[in-house]
């Protein structure tokens, strides 16, 4: 599979921090970023690889998310999605479901003790889950323990 292609998909900030932390995971594949946040100085290695969404915060603006998230999956066509949450993660699982891509989701290490709203949500959605505390075993107990990213 090393000619995969992967998305991956965060919010700005710590999640996508902790989405560039996995890049021994993805670097070796053709991958492309999509984020929510337009202001934010792009790292090298994402210039001319990012994709821009809406930022949505639980409201109607995450129809427009899913409509997004059609035409950038339809265009790039990968193998696999790759997010850290947040508010991306749920639309692009959505439709990658529906258009056959799996996608993988890792709850970022900000939650020691208790799941994200999106990572319980990404729980039942996410071919793939993985957490980095072992106190969070009990509400994902068919997902994998990971260890911490940094």
């Amino acid at each position: 599979m090393s000619d995969a292609k992967i998305c991956l998909v965060s919010s700005c900030g710590g999640h996508l921090a902790e989405l560039r932390a996995l890049h021994s995971a993805y670097d070796r594949f053709e991958h492309f970023f999509v984020i929510n946040d337009r202001s934010i100085q792009l790292p090298e290695e994402m210039e001319g690889r990012t994709f821009f969404i809406r930022h949505a915060e639980r409201d109607l603006k995450v129809l427009v998310n899913l409509v997004e998230a059609y035409r950038i999956l339809k265009r790039e066509r990968p193998d696999v999605i790759l997010s850290t949450g947040a508010g991306p993660a749920v639309p692009f699982a959505l439709v990658g479901k529906v258009l056959g891509i799996p996608s993988v989701f890792v709850e970022i290490s900000a939650h020691v003790v208790r799941p994200s709203l999106t990572g319980r949500i990404m729980y039942f959605l996410a071919d793939r889950f993985y957490y980095q505390w072992p106190k969070l075993e009990r509400f994902f107990p068919r997902a994998c323990y990971g260890g911490l990213l940094y």
